[in-house]
């Protein structure tokens, strides 16, 4: 039965006469959200795509025109990275030695080669939509709208120029996005050693922790020399360990096997010392290497109950340094690696 109604319909031209029997004074505007040119329908596209089916099936009945037109995201790290497989590129660097523009346009050449697969799908489900007009983001006349809706937002003061973090591929040397990296399967499990750096107190207001090492804890050690500041919880216990070492009195027995509590006292009275950085090889402003408390950063579930902030690498960091004004630390190329 199913395949006698789609036999019908192709032969009959019903969705092409839905359309065209109805006049174009009285439109109702339907552009389909596009999927990536290179990857497959599953079921997240299929749900999808049936609800965008009913909605313009419904305006069509109550006597509109309803021009369904099917769409493609033809631009992103997914088509990038199928041509570079095909001509056997691995980085940034060969593509420039390939040619920026001869390597453009071979993702233009396989962004064009639309997957038939779809077209099986879209018939199977019963939606009607036009496959063989569809738009794709790579067309001029798209990429125009898109820069003239850009050029409105602007004109009305709503861009602004600012920092943020990103997923990064440093074979492609730019910043992807999540569906990105979920569309690539770029998920795998590995594991990192955490650390736990200490940092000596100097030049700071308590002169009975003066020359102390305050315990930080991170997941991220290659992040330690862009550190810029250390965070606290200023609600909670610390407490001075065998006259020297500063930790979170919650985490004291994970930290140390053998220890002397010397002092006690509430984090917010640490907020706001100095301290000797692990590196100082990079440009610094009067805000970075102190103690600082920012709500929700820290966590007496694990490690020493104060950690590292690396402004840049992270989005809570970032947050956290953009706050306090600490120096935004763009530590490393697009390779991935330290400049």
């Amino acid at each position: 039965m199913e395949s006698d109604v789609l036999s019908f319909w192709k032969k009959d031209k019903t969705f092409e006469k839905s359309v065209s029997n109805r006049s174009d004074k009285d439109s109702y505007v339907f552009y389909d959200g596009p999927p990536f040119i290179s990857g497959l329908p599953h079921y997240g596209h299929l749900l999808g795509s049936i609800a965008k089916d009913l909605i313009p099936r419904y305006q069509t009945m109550k006597g509109k025109r309803v021009e369904r037109v099917w769409g493609w995201d033809a631009h992103g790290l997914t088509v990038e990275n199928r041509v570079q497989k095909k001509l056997g590129i691995k980085d940034r660097k060969d593509i420039e030695k390939f040619g920026l523009e001869k390597f453009v346009q071979e993702c233009y050449a396989y962004a064009s080669e639309t997957s038939a697969e779809w077209n099986w799908y879209i018939d199977k489900i019963g939606r009607w939509v036009d496959l063989e007009n569809a738009y794709m983001t790579i067309d001029q006349a798209y990429m125009e709208s898109v820069m003239w809706v850009f050029k409105q937002l602007f004109d009305k003061g709503l861009i602004y120029e600012g920092v943020r973090t990103s997923l990064f591929c440093t074979t492609c040397g730019t910043p992807v996005s999540n569906f990105e990296v979920a569309m690539d399967n770029s998920y795998k499990e590995v594991e990192d050693p955490s650390i736990i750096v200490k940092f000596k107190i100097q030049n700071s207001k308590e002169k009975s922790l003066e020359g102390k090492y305050i315990l930080a804890w991170t997941t991220t050690p290659w992040t330690v020399p862009s550190n810029r500041g250390l965070v606290v919880d200023e609600k909670e216990d610390y407490v001075l360990v065998n006259n020297e070492y500063i930790v979170a009195k919650k985490r004291l027995e994970h930290v140390f096997e053998e220890f002397n509590v010397t002092n006690e006292f509430k984090g917010k009275k640490l907020v706001g010392l100095g301290y000797v950085p692990p590196y100082d090889f990079y440009e610094k402003n009067d805000k970075d290497f102190k103690v600082y408390a920012f709500e929700g950063m820290v966590s007496m579930e694990d490690g020493t109950g104060i950690v590292h902030s690396a402004p840049g690498f992270g989005e809570v960091d970032t947050e956290m340094g953009r706050h306090y004004g600490l120096t935004m630390m763009l530590s490393l190329d697009d390779e991935g690696k330290f400049i």
